[in-house]
């Protein structure tokens, strides 16, 4: 099979010389299939032999030497760990190289033979050493013949780097027969080539792009048939009575944000339509997203229908029936559903029987005893906070496809948009209510803390609340980072006027709500907390926000905290506090002088990548292996792609693969 004009990907593993049945069943538990699987385990790094340098010219970061070994010994260390020394030696000079835990390493060279080291120089106890540097015999290499940039293969299981290199060199000849996957992009067959086998470091990484756009182009081309699709679906129009709507925009006791009112339209233009709309709403920390969304419910209320809003938490849920229920008086039937809600029978009566506007709530919501007449409109509050399964059940819900509306407050670069969030139409609230002051952000070390308790008691002494964020539940010594059971107790011995309470994510939710709702009456004074509290309560009158070992957090995570405070109309303040005495981190700069969540998400993006910032719902369920949604030349190239692909009339059907790898992104978005 595998020597036809054309390579099979789709070949089982066992065609590959040197892969027995044995070999196989290793290969098979680490989730290596078929030859796509073996051919895309992309090396993880590269050795350079050609960039050997003498060891008199070394300078500290990663070098390569050619050198032979004049002297090595292996002594144990504490805990049964063991310690490798050797000297190094060439013409020029000679160097120590240390190998921990690697005893294999005295009995691994021959005497008087040269070999390639390839590791880190690093200053360690005084001197320069190479750190676990990789050894590999010069004489295999030196060759006019041979390949001297050497491709480093990530284990998986009890498969080695050294493993994958032979499996793959033996399909050499055949990956140059790789047929291209997409048709208006050749180039494939060079690119894997490159990869794997290439004659430079700069070679393997043109490769490697060229596989990271074709990677982006099936998550770009999934996106746009998601978009094709929900244009094919059907609904409901809500034709806004706009005479009404003015109205009760005028009366607000406050004005809108331009941002707020263009939002807000395009929203009714999207449910005056019959096709559902699919928009994020997506906008800073206390932008008012949730008067945009709650303007849409009393929207559809009035054409007859009836809106569903999803909160990933009880005590925020609460807090949205709550201040909405204010808003509208008996403009808008509101109830609250959660898992705590009394009387619930006879209020899924109410709503089954359409007496109930707007519903706000958690996962109640979707249970299967939960039923609307005429459910027109989902919102979900904090959409990357539930799966896509759990939104399709509330989708569910409705006789006919409803309009859905979700809401984030992290704002999302434009290259996430294009691919993780690129079946959606987006509104962006770039604009903070009047009256929102800004917050004063300052980075504190931590051996210089004095003033900010004395700038806390200030406001605890004005009646103001604050927050105090740990990364860590416990304290079991395992590390140095700041805990909330060790923290509470210094704070309450801090401030022993005051009443001080903790929270954190292992708590049981009725615990949660129970503290979050005492802190929210100004019960509480301090609250120290774990990020559980990112997306929470709104809490006017809470002015400081603490958070301890902020190096170690992204930005949009910090951003998101910080805006915890500043809800009122008193003046508010976030100390940054450093884990260690080091300079700030660029992240902490960052904060500290910016205080626009979209510019801090792109900086985000380019630091830390999608995954941290967003989660495993986007990122870890695209699975991009090669790609990275970071690099907008690469996003670029790709939608440039798409464009063509689409535009010159392709049919899927006749490229089995690339319909493959669309349609694994394609599940994962699609509203049907």
């Amino acid at each position: 099979m595998l020597y036809n004009r054309i390579m099979d990907l789709a070949a089982p593993i066992e065609e590959v010389k040197g892969i027995g049945p044995k070999t196989a069943e290793l290969l098979h538990k680490a989730g290596f299939f078929m030859l796509r699987d073996l051919v895309y385990h992309l090396p993880r790094d590269y050795e350079n032999f050609q960039q050997a340098q003498n060891i008199a010219d070394l300078r500290p970061g990663k070098v390569t030497v050619k050198a032979k070994i004049e002297e090595i010994t292996t002594r144990r260390m504490r805990r049964g760990l063991s310690l490798t020394e050797a000297t190094l030696r060439d013409k020029t000079g000679a160097i120590k190289a240390i190998w921990f835990n690697q005893p294999y390493r005295a009995k691994q060279f021959k005497s008087g033979e040269d070999y390639y080291f390839s590791g880190m120089m690093q200053l360690s106890y005084g001197r320069y050493q190479l750190q676990n540097p990789s050894a590999t015999q010069a004489e295999d290499y030196d060759a006019p013949t041979s390949d001297k940039v050497q491709p480093i293969y990530p284990a998986r299981g009890s498969i080695k780097s050294p493993d994958f290199k032979k499996f793959i060199s033996s399909l050499r000849n055949m990956i140059a027969l790789t047929p291209d996957l997409i048709p208006t992009y050749p180039g494939r067959a060079d690119a894997l080539l490159d990869v794997h086998f290439p004659e430079s470091v700069e070679q393997a990484k043109k490769g490697r792009e060229y596989l990271a756009v074709e990677e982006l182009f099936s998550l770009l081309l999934a996106a746009r048939l998601n978009r094709e699709e929900n244009q094919k679906l059907r609904t409901a129009p809500i034709k806004a009575d706009l005479d009404v709507f003015k109205k009760f925009v005028a009366e607000l006791p406050f004005k809108l944000t331009n941002a707020q009112r263009r939002a807000t339209w395009e929203i009714l233009q999207d449910m005056n339509g019959d096709i559902p709309m699919n928009r994020l709403l997506q906008g800073d920390v206390g932008s008012g997203k949730t008067l945009v969304a709650a303007l849409s419910a009393f929207a559809a209320a009035n054409a007859g229908f009836q809106t569903a809003l999803m909160a990933p938490t009880e005590v925020l849920a609460t807090q949205h029936a709550e201040s909405l229920s204010k808003l509208f008086g008996d403009k808008l039937r509101i109830a609250l559903l959660t898992g705590s809600t009394k009387r619930k029978p006879e209020l899924k009566k109410h709503i089954k029987a359409g007496e109930v506007d707007l519903i706000i709530g958690t996962h109640a919501l979707i249970t299967d005893d939960t039923e609307f007449k005429n459910l027109g409109l989902a919102i979900i509050d904090e959409q990357h906070r539930f799966g896509v399964a759990q939104r399709q059940k509330l989708l569910a819900k409705a006789h006919t496809m409803p309009h859905l509306l979700s809401m984030t407050a992290t704002p999302i670069p434009r290259s996430l948009q294009l691919t993780i969030f690129g079946d959606l139409t987006v509104s962006i609230l770039d604009e903070l209510p009047a009256g929102r002051q800004p917050i004063t952000t300052k980075i504190v070390s931590p051996v210089s803390t004095k003033q900010m308790w004395e700038a806390i008691e200030k406001e605890l002494a004005e009646k103001h609340q604050a927050y105090y964020i740990c990364k860590k539940i416990d304290d079991k010594g395992e590390s140095e980072l700041k805990s909330v059971k060790a923290e509470v107790q210094k704070i309450a011995h801090q401030f022993p006027n005051y009443n001080v309470a903790y929270l954190h994510g292992k708590m049981k939710p009725a615990e949660k709500d129970e503290i979050m709702t005492l802190f929210a009456k100004g019960e509480i004074d301090i609250l120290v907390s774990t990020t559980v509290v990112e997306v929470g309560v709104n809490v006017p009158n809470a002015t400081v926000m603490v958070i301890a070992d902020a190096d170690r957090y992204g930005l949009s995570q910090l951003h998101q905290l910080r805006g915890r405070v500043g809800r009122g109309s008193a003046a508010s303040y976030c100390y940054l506090i450093n884990s260690n005495t080091d300079a700030p981190t660029r992240r902490l700069r960052e904060i500290e002088r910016s205080q626009d969540g979209f510019y801090l998400a792109e900086v985000d993006l380019k630091l830390r990548g999608p995954g941290e910032i967003y989660g495993s719902l986007q990122h870890g369920a695209m699975d991009l292996r090669i790609a990275s949604i970071t690099d907008t030349k690469l996003v670029h190239k790709a939608d440039q792609l798409v464009k063509e692909f689409v535009k010159k009339g392709y049919d899927m059907l006749e490229y089995k693969e690339l319909s493959a790898s669309v349609r694994k992104y394609q599940r994962l978005t699609t509203l049907n």
